[in-house]
């Protein structure tokens, strides 16, 4: 996501700009708040609402409790499914064309990152009649947008942090590469974090989301431009995280830590919201556009890399992380803090029998990806430490498969 509140703190054109507020939505916390998400929604006035969600969800009939909470509350209900990993321009569109055929006046997303992204894009496209391509960057460099019809969403992974950010990631599947629509406007009213969804989610994609949400945290605390606020967040995310997802990864139906997750994840996507991500994300958006990896799973095999590159510049904020989560002597140096801090993510991964390297990577496409990373995190991410070519080549070297 591109950095706004750098933008902001350096100054846009020349002229310095106090912080803007951003919006952060009201909260359901705990098992069946989708339920009382949705009753409320229904003495809030909207008729008609369209549920965004995927295939895989409906089928499980995670959706079907909400759809009948609306209905028997008096509304018109309609189900766009069509969603699927990295929602791209015609996606977008088509869920576009649904929403104005049914005339909702209300949207409710449902799902991971995808079908809560694809329902921000479509939402911001049908309000002010563009196409997506139109809309992709910051909203302070567009025409003034319109407001989108009233949007509520519901995570049913503890990863992506969508629920409470700015941002919506489109793909250009012919261009092989993510974009950030980013617009205050795309954050919803309300957000249900509700544990109940979770339980079924396999062990590898409780590993994956959950090391997405752990890299906004940590890239988040470790940005130059980090403020108090998101310093709170990225720190009691990352230290729920670390605690609760290798025994989410165990066991998956612990509501108590399904619940801790599902708190840790949002808090981190206010952090990063605030204080940007790194060259974690601007790799992996690259790895997720060029071979579709799973973008969780991306962050979580380059997060030790990056880490490693970065930490003779934020030893101190990584050894900070470590005393926080009694990961290692505290009475050791920051150095050795620090090492143990990243080592310990290594030991999460490997525990959770996430790979070590890519394999789809190929040596052929560094230049493209490195290019790629460079204009989505130069300039615009708060990154500790600039890499040079050589350094990104070399770091990309190291995810190739044996």
């Amino acid at each position: 996501m591109i950095n706004l509140i750098h933008q902001l703190r350096v100054g846009i054109n020349g002229v310095a700009l106090p912080m803007l507020h951003l919006p952060k939505p009201f909260c359901f916390v705990g098992a069946d708040s989708s339920l009382s998400l949705c009753r409320e929604i229904a003495g809030m006035g909207p008729r008609r609402i369209l549920v965004v969600t995927d295939r895989p969800l409906l089928g499980m009939g995670l959706v079907d409790p909400m759809v009948a909470t609306l209905t028997n509350a008096g509304m018109t209900v309609d189900v766009f499914s069509d969603v699927a990993p990295d929602p791209d321009y015609e996606m977008v569109l088509a869920g576009v064309e649904r929403l104005g055929r049914f005339a909702a006046d209300a949207v409710l997303a449902v799902g991971g990152g995808s079908p809560i992204d694809c329902a921000k894009a479509m939402l911001i496209c049908h309000a002010n009649d563009r196409h997506p391509s139109e809309l992709i960057g910051i909203w302070l460099y567009a025409a003034p947008r319109k407001k989108c019809l009233p949007f509520f969403a519901v995570p049913t992974t503890a990863g992506t942090g969508s629920e409470v950010t700015i941002a919506a990631i489109v793909s250009d599947s012919r261009e092989q590469v993510k974009h950030s629509i980013i617009d205050p406007k795309l954050v919803p009213s309300m957000v249900a974090l509700d544990p109940r969804l979770m339980v079924g989610l396999p062990p590898s994609i409780t590993a994956a989301t959950g090391m997405d949400a752990l890299t906004h945290a940590v890239e988040a605390y470790l940005s130059t431009i980090a403020s108090e606020e998101s310093d709170e967040y990225a720190r009691l995310a990352a230290g729920s995280i670390v605690r609760n997802l290798t025994k989410a990864w165990r066991n998956g139906g612990d509501l108590d830590v399904r619940e801790r997750m599902a708190v840790a994840a949002c808090m981190a996507g206010l952090a990063f919201t605030r204080a940007g991500v790194g060259y974690v994300h601007a790799i992996a958006h690259q790895l997720g556009g060029l071979y579709h990896v799973p973008h969780g799973l991306a962050n979580a095999i380059v997060l030790p890399h990056v880490l490693d590159f970065s930490q003779p510049h934020c030893t101190a904020r990584l050894a900070d992380l470590a005393r926080a989560y009694g990961i290692g002597d505290p009475g050791a140096g920051e150095g050795r803090l620090a090492a143990g801090f990243i080592a310990h993510i290594r030991a999460m991964n490997a525990e959770m029998e996430i790979p070590a390297t890519v394999r789809e990577l190929q040596r052929a496409d560094f230049d493209k990806i490195v290019e790629r990373a460079f204009a989505e995190a130069h300039g615009t991410y708060g990154v500790p430490r600039y890499m040079t070519h050589e350094d990104a080549t070399g770091l990309l070297a190291k995810l190739l498969p044996t």
